[in-house]
């Protein structure tokens, strides 16, 4: 399965199968969050956040490819991320795009990144 940002594969043709997405909603736990706390204060990147949101787009991304495979498809194009609170301290991360289906017989392989 390849994921891509474009809205083309160059060389390839395909077929769209239809939008997929996958979403997480997730937190870190309360010692995470209390450190993040006293890191507002001096300023700096909040790594247990940081962590959290790759991690959260990591579940997400595998769930539209989870989607996108029970569709049939090969890959996925125009592919986009968004983020938003949906409580205090947590974070839905949603990964949405198209599914496609390769056509080009020679094309089984998924596209060159």
């Amino acid at each position: 399965m390849f994921i891509t940002t474009t809205e083309i594969v160059p060389g390839h043709s395909y077929a769209i199968l239809g939008v997929v997405q996958g979403a997480v909603v997730q937190s870190k736990h309360i010692g995470r969050d209390f450190m993040a706390g006293l890191k507002t204060i001096v300023g700096g990147e909040i790594k247990g956040y940081t962590e959290m949101l790759h991690e959260a787009r990591a579940i997400a991304t595998r769930r539209m490819c989870e989607q996108a495979a029970q569709m049939g498809a090969d890959g996925v194009v125009g592919v986009r991320y968004a983020t938003s609170a949906v409580v205090q301290n947590a974070a839905e991360v949603l990964a949405y795009g198209t599914a496609v289906k390769l056509l080009d017989a020679s094309s089984q392989e998924p596209p060159a990144a």
